[in-house]
């Protein structure tokens, strides 16, 4: 059976990912090779989620036509594809995937090793949100973690080890270190110590018994620490970073809602009525954020804003498509515009509800407390 254009750039992806990451992983591993397969990785597998979409990710001239170089029609590169992908600026997994894009031209080979240790915890980001991106869009049977495995390292499981990857990390010349700090220094610091843009890991030797259940790397999850346990991990010292797989945990309904939940989040934030039928129904049909119902591939949504909740067989929506509805049609011209007609106003009623909302008094306040 002949695959799919976008299959074909899938694999070329992979092809590339599973390269950087043996790059990464041996002893005579090139660090600038590893950055030129990630960043092919991340291309084709942005190319792949487009062509599948039916997004034309192909620049084009004054006219309308397609440029071309070569014969061929000039394609987004990988800046540009993650401006496609990533709305928002501030996206960790977008700035982390651009800090690499901005370094890879800058990586002098005599510094490759100092690179590659002061840059670890985000390179690991970088292949944990190709991980994250890949399956999200082409489902676990794409995964490559069954193909990788946990690197036997020395040096960076002993303090001697640990004294001399800050010594190379020292070795870095002014050039590089500036373009880091220039490229971070405007970056929320939020952002700066999401795990999407640094990943990084502290590693502690197990003791006592083992059983039949325990691997040789144990996950923690810190939502599921105590708060003193929290404490204790979050307060560590911020060294070492250890390269590690990352586990998954699918939560397809978490802070996700219904279609009814969405409508009256909407209205809520805009002066007329908006119902599921037909505003919602018509908005997710003409902006292609969800297939028909019943349609042959279900999961085929914009994730950002929908996904198929396959246990119970419907679809769920994000925050992030409520506030997509309100830039659409949020005031009275937007949606006469959009919809064709003019909207409902809401009851005055209803109005009053939202705006003159009274505050519990004191007394309220203890017998809600009682009762919960």
């Amino acid at each position: 059976m002949a695959y799919p254009r976008w299959r074909h750039m899938l694999i070329e992806s992979q092809r590339h990912a599973l390269k950087a990451m043996d790059e990464w992983n041996c002893s005579g591993g090139n660090f600038s090779d590893f950055l030129t397969h990630m960043h092919k990785a991340w291309l084709y597998l942005l190319h792949a989620e487009f062509h599948m979409a039916g997004t034309d990710y192909h620049y084009e001239t004054e006219t309308g036509e397609s440029r071309m170089i070569d014969g061929e029609s000039k394609a987004w590169e990988l800046r540009q594809c993650l401006k496609e992908r990533f709305d928002e600026s501030d996206n960790p997994v977008r700035l982390n995937v651009e800090l690499f894009v901005a370094l890879r031209n800058k990586v002098e080979h005599r510094y490759e090793h100092s690179l590659k240790v002061v840059t670890g915890g985000k390179c690991q980001a970088l292949v944990i949100n190709y991980e994250q991106e890949l399956v999200a869009h082409f489902g676990m049977s794409h995964s490559l973690a069954d193909q990788l495995r946990f690197p036997i390292t020395l040096q960076s499981l002993t303090a001697e080890g640990q004294a001399q990857q800050q010594a190379a990390a020292a070795k870095l010349p002014k050039s590089t270190r500036d373009l880091v700090a220039k490229f971070e220094a405007d970056i929320d610091p939020a952002v700066l110590d999401h795990p999407k843009y640094d990943y990084r890991v502290r590693l502690m030797p197990i003791v006592g018994k083992k059983t039949d259940a325990d691997l040789a790397i144990n996950f923690v999850n810190l939502d599921e620490l105590t708060e003193d346990e929290r404490t204790v991990m979050t307060e560590a010292r911020r060294t070492g970073a250890v390269i590690s797989k990352f586990k998954y945990r699918d939560v397809v309904d978490k802070g996700k809602m219904l279609p009814k939940q969405v409508a009256c989040e909407v209205e809520a934030q805009v002066p007329f009525e908006f119902h599921v039928q037909p505003e919602h129904t018509e908005m997710w049909r003409r902006l292609g954020v969800r297939p028909a119902t019943k349609a042959a591939n279900p999961y085929d949504t914009v994730d950002k804003y929908c996904v198929y909740s396959e246990v119970f067989s419907t679809y769920v929506y994000t925050d992030a498509w409520v506030a997509k509805i309100i830039r659409e049609i949020g005031t009275v011209e937007k949606y006469r515009a959009f919809f064709g007609k003019e909207p409902r106003r809401k009851k005055l009623s209803a109005l009053k509800q939202q705006v003159v909302a009274p505050e519990p008094m004191p007394q309220d306040q203890d017998v809600m407390g009682k009762i919960a």
